[in-house]
């Protein structure tokens, strides 16, 4: 693999890691060379905690669900033990890809090639004939030298997140920033409440793009008198504070006035300990790389990006309420309705956007752009986290 100084002038790179008023933005090739894109696999993806997907989409024991990281197969498995495992999703003996489609394996991972069989740990406990005909065990073969390759993983907030490496540190100091600053408005009893809707919980959007633009247009709130004018309507731009965590993990903005009008009187259960004199503060939040957080008194959501290669990228968001009731029952059903509606057509009016900048990056012309010294900090701090990273 190229290392990204062979693939990018330096200088392009070292610009964007300049104060904010002399900085230009990421150079072209971060968005349009598919050679470039292997190198952040490897540094942004592999290296650091990625997001794969939740938990809660795998509900019953024997749950398994493919994922593949630009280009690299990975199976999710809820194992016998209820517990969420990641393992490389590929067959021992010939590299076979094991599992296709999300389904249920009941007892065992079999390889429909040679029928060799993991459990739902990766152990690998069949090898049929591998001795000869009707000889199932060989005195030359150690089934326990061949299981499946697990890969580092920790569930939080019902988000799976991945350390392909096994290099970063912990999860949990990880996220120790992040989670100290959300205990203002989240005691950690709080979030064990959080369920994910049952209905209107989810959606998924395709976006003609690189993954990075739907990070960095979700960190400002620059554009919301003309991407979105009814947001915009009662959230305007001076009701907006920037967020940017150090060490350089996450970025985004906060909001004074979040007071959504939805139709009827039922309103949806807050969390119990959110402080009353911050009742309309909500806050907005890219954990680098490729998740978008939204936490309110009343619920949170988490819309996280699976990048397919330089160009394309598929956005999931998964919407999650306080407690069951909340999440589950006829009660709040036309409220968790009329939220997914809200929040769909907000991510919605964001796609056009991002897919007309990629096409702009295929302009000769320009140069990584500019930044507003005042209103785009958080997208330059994403910015200069690539950056640095990828070298």
């Amino acid at each position: 693999m190229s290392k990204v100084y062979d693939i990018i002038d330096k200088k392009k790179l070292d610009v964007v890691n300049k104060p904010i008023s002399k900085a230009h933005g990421l150079p072209n090739e971060c968005y349009t060379n598919k050679e470039y894109t292997l190198i952040e696999r490897k540094k942004l993806f592999e290296d650091k905690w990625t997001v794969i997907g939740v938990a809660s989409s795998l509900k019953k024991i024997g749950d398994v669900k493919p994922f593949d990281l630009l280009g690299l197969p990975l199976l999710i498995v809820r194992n016998k033990k209820n517990k969420i495992k990641v393992f490389h999703n590929v067959c021992s003996h010939r590299g076979l890809k094991l599992v296709n489609k999300q389904g249920n394996i009941r007892n065992v991972i079999r390889c429909p090639y040679h029928s060799w069989s993991y459990n739902s740990d990766g152990d690998l406990i069949a090898t049929p004939h591998i001795g000869g005909m009707n000889k199932h065990q060989s005195s030359k073969f150690k089934k326990s030298n061949n299981n499946l390759k697990e890969v580092r993983s920790h569930v939080w907030l019902d988000l799976i997140v991945v350390n392909i490496s096994n290099n970063e540190i912990p999860f949990e100091k990880y996220i120790k920033p992040l989670s100290n600053r959300w205990t203002k408005f989240w005691k950690k009893k709080d979030r064990k409440l959080i369920k994910h809707a049952s209905d209107y919980g989810y959606f998924k959007l395709k976006a003609k793009c690189n993954w990075k633009f739907a990070i960095e247009n979700y960190c400002e709130s620059y554009h919301l008198p003309w991407v979105h004018p009814g947001l915009n309507a009662y959230s305007k731009i001076e009701d907006h504070y920037h967020i940017q965590g150090l060490p350089n993990r996450f970025a985004g903005q906060g909001t004074i006035v979040y007071n959504p009008k939805f139709k009827g009187k039922i309103k949806f259960p807050c969390f119990p300990n959110w402080p009353k004199n911050k009742e309309n503060i909500a806050e907005y939040v890219a954990l680098f790389p490729n998740v978008m957080l939204g936490i309110h008194k009343d619920h949170f959501y988490a819309y996280w990006l699976e990048p397919i290669n330089h160009e394309r990228t598929l956005e999931h968001m998964e919407i999650y309420y306080v407690g069951e009731e909340a999440a589950a029952s006829k009660k709040y059903k036309l409220l968790r309705k009329q939220n997914h509606k809200l929040w769909e057509d907000i991510q919605k009016e964001d796609v056009d956007i991002i897919q007309r900048m990629q096409i702009g990056r295929n302009s000769i012309a320009y140069n990584g752009g500019n930044f507003s010294p005042d209103m785009d900090n958080p997208t330059h701090h994403f910015h200069k986290w690539v950056a640095t990273n990828v070298v």
